[in-house]
């Protein structure tokens, strides 16, 4: 394993380990359609030295209308083994804005079966602060290797597994989208989806879990958010979002409290936002 239990690895420990043949770096950044960002074309202008891209859209299920829904295992394991990434190594993701969409990938990582993987704290953005090395260009090449899935059903909530959430009141859902989308009174980012948030379902905006530098909260901080939220750290939870990318910074903070077997709802709003007749608080507020 990388470093002790805790999901996230520091940027001093990278530098120091960057260089080890068993490690490969990720960079995973993806941004929200309105911020018209690529993270490619980002990752090509500068990257951390020796990594590869993990395209987060590209590496999903091409035959759902939902966004970047979790790939087949066939497809992943493809592109993984074209990339590089197989069994035996130890992965370190990172993303431009600090703790975001590297959370997406790490827990895509753990959904099929490979535990060795680790966030950089801080990402990209704490790496040039400190002065660290870059390069630019594509990545370079890696030998092809061999990638076994092995799926984790347990941190993947469907839409029928949130439906008994609701039902049976068991499993916690933690909604990580900005209060004013939970509550129904602002627009989601994707058209045509309905307003409010799910029975139930208890809202931790993401933002609250991380610092300002882009980095995790400390534990008794990540504590006392959940606290605040009458979060039972105790019992079972799952997370959602808009389309599964912050709802999977949730499941990190929760992982680095000890609780690595948190689901994350894969669909999230994007699906149960849809007119399709689930049910829906419509505001709070």
């Amino acid at each position: 394993m990388i470093t002790g239990s805790e999901p996230i690895v520091e940027t001093q420990w990278l530098a120091e380990h960057l260089n080890s043949p068993d490690l490969v770096v990720l960079d995973a950044s993806w941004h929200l359609p309105p911020m018209k960002r690529n993270g490619r074309k980002e990752f090509n202008a500068e990257h951390i030295p020796g990594a590869l891209f993990f395209d987060i859209d590209e590496l999903s299920d091409e035959t759902s209308d939902l966004p970047h829904m979790l790939p087949s295992t066939v497809k992943f394991s493809s592109r993984m083994k074209e990339m590089g990434v197989g069994d035996g190594l130890r992965i370190v993701v990172y993303d431009s804005v600090g703790i975001y969409s590297a959370a997406r990938a790490w827990w895509t990582f753990r959904a099929m079966g490979h535990e060795d993987v680790k966030v950089l704290n801080g990402g990209l953005k704490k790496w040039k602060a400190e002065g660290r090395p870059l390069e630019d260009g594509p990545a370079r090449s890696r030998p092809r290797t061999h990638f076994t899935p092995r799926v984790n059903a347990a941190l993947i909530a469907e839409m029928e597994d949130v439906k008994g959430f609701i039902e049976d009141g068991a499993t916690q859902i933690v909604d990580a989208r900005p209060a004013p989308r939970f509550d129904g009174l602002e627009d989601e980012p994707r058209p045509g989806l309905r307003l409010g948030h799910m029975p139930g379902a208890v809202n931790i905006p993401y933002t609250l879990l991380i610092n300002s530098d882009g980095t995790m909260k400390s534990t008794d901080q990540l504590r006392s958010v959940f606290d605040n939220a009458d979060v039972d750290l105790r019992a079972p939870i799952s997370t959602t979002c808009g389309s599964g990318v912050t709802a999977s910074i949730v499941a990190l903070a929760l992982a680095q409290l000890g609780r690595a077997d948190a689901s994350v709802y894969d669909g999230s709003w994007a699906e149960w936002g849809q007119d399709n007749g689930l049910p829906i608080v419509e505001s709070d507020a």
